[in-house]
């Protein structure tokens, strides 16, 4: 079994935050020098279509085995990700919020409030 590496100096959440900060300012940049922009031009439907992409080749990747292509293709699924929220004006700390009620929580606990949550 292959450990993984430790994080970095710089917590994860602080990349991601700064990634996001950069997406943001693609928003208008020129659609033929920014794969940003010209994501944001093409619009969700194509924005969302890329994210499932990505979350298919990291699939892909598990099953194979391939470490290192499974954490290339991570990166681009989160690159994704982040676009998709700021296509639909969600800031990742509100991820991180979200991530944080439900830490501590069992999976199967918080599976049970979601679902009484789509009831109400």
């Amino acid at each position: 079994m292959n450990d993984a590496k430790p994080p970095g100096p710089e917590a994860p959440g602080l990349i991601l935050d700064r990634l996001y900060k950069v997406i943001e300012s693609r928003r208008t940049a020129d659609p033929d020098v920014s794969h940003t922009a010209k994501l944001f031009q093409k619009g969700t439907r194509k924005i969302a279509q890329k994210v499932g992409e990505e979350a298919v080749e990291v699939v892909i990747e598990a099953i194979r085995g391939k470490r290192d292509r499974l954490v290339a293709e991570s990166a681009d699924l989160m690159y994704h990700l982040l676009v998709m929220w700021a296509d639909a004006k969600i800031h990742p700390g509100e991820i991180w919020e979200e991530l944080a009620k439900r830490e501590g929580m069992s999976g199967v606990a918080e599976k049970r409030a979601r679902e009484k949550d789509k009831d109400d």
